[in-house]
């Protein structure tokens, strides 16, 4: 039954859109001076709906079509009000992960740059670095005997050479 009642539906939207049309106002008033003229001006043996009743048979043709054109209008509003909320709840949804994803991706950030700030730079180990090297430089070794200790070191223990 779902599948019929979505089928009918779908019928009466495509219905529905005909009749928002400019197409569907043209062909109704191409029918409305066809049936007007066709009544008015037409073999008097032809002519199906009289003048003198007011063109009652176009009045009731008009009142049938507006019956049932209300009717599937509201259907079709219905029917897109029900897509619209299922979207609106899906961006709803999707809004909902993108801040999720943000705050956990600012969090991390947060966390990055504590960790950073605790790292020792490339700039700094390399200051380190170099001045460790000009200390070395500035003092000789005696590294004759092979033991890569400084001269002083050696003096300062008792080993003065």
């Amino acid at each position: 039954m779902q599948v019929e009642a979505d089928a009918s539906g779908r019928a009466s939207e495509s219905i529905a859109r005909f009749l928002g049309t400019p197409r569907f106002i043209v062909w109704l008033t191409i029918f409305c001076v066809v049936w007007l003229g066709w009544n008015a001006w037409g073999p008097v043996e032809l002519r199906f709906d009289k003048a003198a009743n007011g063109f009652t048979a176009l009045t009731l043709m008009l009142s049938l079509q507006a019956s049932y054109a209300a009717p599937l209008i509201l259907l079709a509003q219905s029917r897109q009000a029900d897509r619209d909320r299922v979207a609106a709840e899906q961006d709803r949804q999707r809004a909902e992960r993108n801040l999720a994803d943000t705050e956990f991706l600012a969090r991390e950030m947060a966390s990055l740059r504590i960790a950073l700030s605790e790292v020792a730079t490339r700039d700094f180990v390399r200051s380190e670095l170099r001045s460790l090297l000009e200390d070395l430089q500035a003092e000789p070794t005696d590294d004759e005997d092979g033991t890569g200790r400084r001269a002083d070191v050696g003096r300062r223990e008792g080993g003065a050479r």
